[in-house]
């Protein structure tokens, strides 16, 4: 079970130290900390929790006790119950009579980017290290060794070289006899999984090196550090860019459902963006702290990584005209709720539209006053102009983006906004610089509508000297946009949002609290 990958340098490994949720009275039931549209399927997962509520008069969630909700990856999950179905539109060979091609795509997309993705990773978990007794060791992977977890390992960091290495990603940390347990050991079988092994791919590079101890791990008298809550340990993608490290998140989330975990009584080993509050209330440490030491945990798990093949959502590419994926969805409001983020409107007789702005070198909007200018002479837009920059706290930052009807930006990392839109929201790639794509599937995964620039006869191209880096040139020139399409386009992304019945339930909504307040 191999502990740190490869850290060396500035981020890559992430050790999380998760408690389990464990709710012994009234003064506890805060810590579930779920939207409240997740408690019936976290009490489908956790039963004695459930009964816990029915029992105790002063538990906040009895209106959720009734509703039989799952997720979808558990047995005996009847789709009817389950939290959402993906949406497919007709294709060409659905209006021939062939129905069946919808149905089929629909269960493609939910495989491979709903809760159905949970289910197919929970159904091929596989024992490597068997324990004979209690208190041996435990390992149990997926297919490819993406996900592990395991109980009562050793992880000897004392030759690791983290803090002497300038590389991020190594494959070196560990070596023989440096990972192990006290357990019956099928090492060929471990061996068998060498499939797909780049470091944000796989942990085969670690757990290969696992062997079979003579005596157990935790009562051996070899443990410099022994750490006894459960650990979620992560290798992170590119923490700079917002679209890669939210693959991070997506997947520690993943592994969450995996592990049935939400506790945000952890400990994160980690150096960045405040997203990590979402998952933990405590200070994190980095990896580097264990260097040189021999650590054990008692419980260990080895979270899916951001660049799987075929994983969540780095280069996934879901099956066409398919959309709406309840996992996304309920990442994004795990996040929001964790983070304290509400939603504020909609807005009486206004559309709330934020363009985002880049002070970058190439990308930039050349005429983006010209563009606020058009849009603010529809009195009906709230347009605001926002830089997503370092001096904006992140959580602000969310505010901002989930209390935005239309989202508006050139092709960029800051478009991962997308996901905290609420679900009546359109995003406006106003040019996807000939990455087609990649802001279109992620907008198909969260189910909001996505736009983008149509005649390119109304947009110019100015050249950045000395900008291109390789690949499509257009991401590295700058931009100017024809006021009068980009109203355009604004007004039919506008018609959606007004038009959306999540969009008008919530305005009802709020106008009956309008009203109450008033009386």
């Amino acid at each position: 079970m191999g502990t740190i990958c490869t850290w060396s340098g500035l981020l890559p490994l992430v050790v999380t130290f998760a408690l389990i949720v464990t709710v012994e009275g009234a003064s506890d039931w805060g810590d579930l900390r779920l939207p409240l549209e997740h408690v019936p399927y976290f009490f489908r997962n956790n039963p004695h929790l459930e009964q816990r509520c029915k029992d105790d008069d002063t538990c906040p969630y009895k209106s959720s006790l009734e509703k039989k909700r799952c997720w979808g990856y558990e047995d005996r999950c009847p789709a009817g119950e389950r939290m959402s179905t993906p949406l497919c539109t007709d294709d060409e060979n659905s209006r021939r009579g062939q129905p069946s091609v919808v149905e089929r795509n629909i269960d493609m997309f939910w495989k491979q980017a709903d809760f159905g993705y949970v289910k197919e990773r929970r159904d091929n978990l596989r024992t490597y290290c068997n324990p004979q007794s209690q208190g041996d060791s435990s390992l149990e992977c997926v297919d490819g060794l993406k996900y592990c977890r395991a109980t009562n390992i050793y992880i000897d960091l004392r030759t690791a070289g983290v803090a002497d290495q300038g590389k991020s990603y190594r494959q070196d940390v560990l070596t023989s006899g440096q990972l192990g347990g006290h357990c019956r050991l099928n090492k060929a079988g471990l061996l068998a999984q060498k499939d797909n092994t780049g470091f944000l791919s796989s942990w085969y590079h670690e757990i290969e090196h696992f062997t079979s101890l003579t005596s157990r791990p935790l009562k051996s008298g070899k443990c410099d550090v022994i750490i006894d809550k459960p650990t979620f340990i992560i290798k992170l993608d590119a923490g700079g860019n917002m679209f890669h490290h939210f693959c991070d998140f997506v997947n520690l989330y993943i592994s969450q459902h995996l592990n049935n975990s939400f506790s945000t009584d952890v400990n994160i080993f980690v150096w960045d963006t405040e997203t990590w509050h979402a998952f933990t209330d405590h200070p994190r440490l980095m990896l580097v702290d264990l260097e040189g030491k021999r650590v054990c945990f008692k419980d260990a798990i080895f979270s899916f990584l951001a660049r799987m093949t075929q994983g969540l959502f780095y280069a996934l590419r879901p099956v066409n005209n398919c959309y709406n994926s309840g996992l996304m969805r309920a990442f994004s409001q795990h996040i929001l709720h964790r983070l304290g983020i509400r939603q504020h409107g909609p807005l009486v007789r206004k559309v709330r539209v934020t363009f985002m702005s880049r002070n970058t070198r190439y990308r930039k909007i050349r005429n983006i006053d010209k563009l606020e200018s058009a849009l603010n002479s529809h009195p009906d837009l709230d347009v605001k102009v926002v830089d997503y920059n370092r001096h904006i706290p992140f959580p602000k930052q969310l505010e901002i983006s989930h209390n935005t009807d239309i989202l508006i930006g050139i092709h960029g990392a800051g478009l991962t906004h997308m996901l905290f839109l609420p679900d009546w929201a359109v995003v406006f790639e106003i040019y996807n610089c000939e990455d087609a794509p990649c802001y279109l599937n992620l907008a198909r995964l969260r189910g909001i509508k996505y736009m983008t620039w149509e005649n390119m006869d109304k947009l110019k191209t100015i050249k950045v000297d000395d900008a291109y880096k390789g690949g499509a040139m257009a991401k590295f020139v700058d931009y100017e946009f024809d006021p009068h399409e980009t109203l355009r386009l604004v007004r039919r992304a506008a018609d959606h949002v007004t038009s959306h019945h999540a969009f008008v339930s919530a305005g009802e909504e709020n106008s009956k609290h309008i009203h109450k307040e008033e009386l």
